[in-house]
């Protein structure tokens, strides 16, 4: 009986997920002692009901569709995994004779990850478990970058353009973009590659790294507004006082997730509030929302051929002996960009 492989997809979908998936299987083909090549059907939670799709015959002209099939082809999950259901993992993996497990996702599924790795090393199993990298966030530690956060950069800055060219073109409001992220503002600081010189671009940017202060913001606003009669500013909705409270806790009170995480959406939609209540101003917020992770209409050529060279990456590490791992990019050089592949310790990145 030859061993079998099994991909799993976690977390909120990238425009490149599914390459990664594409370089993954393309890789596992070349493997002879590799029998069956299995996807989780809908993440962790199809592991556990044995859901599982066999994608070691589809056709290579099926597969190259991968690359530009946005969402994710063999879905995703956001489960909660306690012991028991590590437990149930093994237990499927070892009655599918599955030796090799790769994880796609961020902090969330490498934390599974690496606590599948320990399960099964503490049971003394041969199961190579090996994470690969996804966030729009780019909140992955030990890593240069993570796949998905090159064209969710594109799309801020392709969309906060077009938004700047219209506010500019009709120059009597301000205009609040919302963007993805808690804790890391990398995706709205992205915006300011909008400004390639022509002065189109946001006006203000905010992050959830640096304490916020809805005075302080008016005050910003009004100075700005002696100067122009139109700003664009562009806010990370995880945007906070540097206390553990959200803005857009302001306005309502906000719910919890299964993880205990708070639900942040109106960040932009308070402040646009603010503007108006305050300044007596033209105002609109716009929330990007999941377009932006999703949107396969500002695929970043680079982020493509990283998430499918990580996919292949992390068969042939596991294949050569390697587990616990993550695949991580380490930058060589900035000009001209190379980046090479490694793996980092799963446990030392996770969370």
């Amino acid at each position: 009986m030859g061993e079998n492989i099994l991909i799993v997809h976690g977390g909120g979908p990238t425009s490149v997920i599914n390459a990664s998936l594409y370089g993954a299987v393309k890789e596992a083909k070349k493997y002879k002692e590799i029998e069956h090549i299995y996807a989780a059907k809908n993440g962790t939670g199809g592991l556990m009901r044995e859901e599982l799709i066999e994608l070691e015959n589809v056709p290579d002209e099926k597969l190259e569709l991968l690359l530009n099939t946005p969402g994710s082809a063999i879905g995703t999950s956001r489960d909660q995994i306690e012991q028991a259901e590590y437990d149930r993992m093994i237990e499927v993996l070892l009655k599918k004779n599955i030796k090799y497990v790769l994880f796609n996702g961020g902090n969330g599924s490498m934390d599974t990850c690496g606590k599948l790795y320990k399960n099964c090393q503490a049971r003394g199993l041969d199961i190579r478990v090996m994470g690969i990298p996804k966030t729009h966030d780019n909140d992955i530690a030990i890593t240069d970058h993570s796949p998905g956060y090159g064209s969710v950069a594109r799309y801020m800055a392709q969309s906060v353009k077009e938004v700047a060219a219209d506010v500019k073109g009709l120059p009597i409001h301000v205009v609040v973009v919302e963007a993805l992220g808690r804790n890391a503002g990398w995706t709205t600081a992205a915006s300011a590659l909008a400004d390639d010189g022509d002065g189109v671009g946001p006006d203000l940017i905010y992050l959830p790294e640096v304490a916020f202060s809805p005075d302080a913001f008016i005050e910003k606003v009004k100075e700005k507004l002696t100067k122009t009669s139109n700003l664009v500013v562009c806010i990370s909705e995880g945007i906070n006082d540097g206390n553990g409270t959200f803005v857009c806790e302001l306005a309502s009170d906000v719910g919890v997730d299964t993880f205990g995480h708070k639900m942040l959406t109106g960040s932009g939609k308070y402040l646009e509030n603010l503007v108006k209540d305050r300044l007596g101003v033209k105002v609109r917020s716009i929330e990007l929302n999941v377009n932006q992770r999703c949107s396969s209409s500002c695929l970043s050529a680079t982020d493509l051929d990283e998430a499918a060279a990580s996919g292949r990456f992390a068969v042939s590490a596991a294949l050569d002996g390697e587990t616990g791992k993550m695949i991580n990019f380490i930058r060589k050089s900035d000009d001209p960009y190379i980046l090479e592949f490694g793996t980092a310790d799963v446990n030392e990145i996770c969370n």
